[in-house]
């Protein structure tokens, strides 16, 4: 039984950790004002019939602080790629030279990060829902032990190692949380 339990926990902590990742996946998407190639991860266009990421298909690369270069390996996948930008909604458009294309991040103003603020405090809330899922799940599980056999203070030790486990996350996401509102509030 203990083996079990162990196995519940070790599952929720990977879970959980899978979540934290998403989020931090997420919170890279979110620009703070610099020029980032990684907010065009999760973009992906059509190449020949298939959707494959813009990174494998183009280089891409933060010129300066405000501007991202995107230069296709094959020519006639500018406009593809430049439709792709302009359809995720990432707040950028993409101007398209016939070599390269180019995106300019407009100057952030304070009503913008506030809207970037409140977009990062949405990943979070849904990382925390997560994890607290998560935590559910788990100590379902652990009941079900009990319900089988497993004694009632070996189990209640496993939900509280398991609501340990959730506090540590939590906290995790806060922090992330607060790391990401400095460097968007940070002028």
């Amino acid at each position: 039984m203990a083996e079990e339990v162990s196995l519940i926990l070790e599952d929720a902590a990977d879970g959980m950790k899978k979540a934290i990742s998403h989020l931090e996946q997420e919170l890279i998407k979110i620009r703070a004002g610099k020029a980032n190639p990684q907010m065009l991860d999760g973009i992906s266009v059509d190449y020949y019939g298939s959707a494959t990421p813009i990174s494998q298909v183009a280089n891409i690369a933060a010129i300066d602080a405000r501007t991202i270069t995107v230069q296709p390996w094959e020519k006639n996948m500018l406009q593809p790629i430049e439709r792709a930008i302009i359809n995720s909604n990432i707040g950028i458009n993409p101007q398209n030279d016939g070599v390269i294309i180019r995106m300019f991040l407009p100057p952030m103003t304070e009503e913008r990060r506030k809207e970037l603020v409140k977009r990062c405090n949405a990943e979070g809330e849904q990382a925390k829902v997560a994890v607290r899922s998560i935590r559910r799940d788990a100590i379902e599980q652990i009941k079900k032990l009990q319900k089988e056999g497993l004694s009632e203070d070996a189990g209640k030790d496993a939900e509280n190692e398991a609501q340990g486990i959730t506090d540590r996350n939590i906290a995790l996401v806060e922090k992330l949380l607060a790391a990401k509102e400095k460097e968007i509030m940070s002028v």
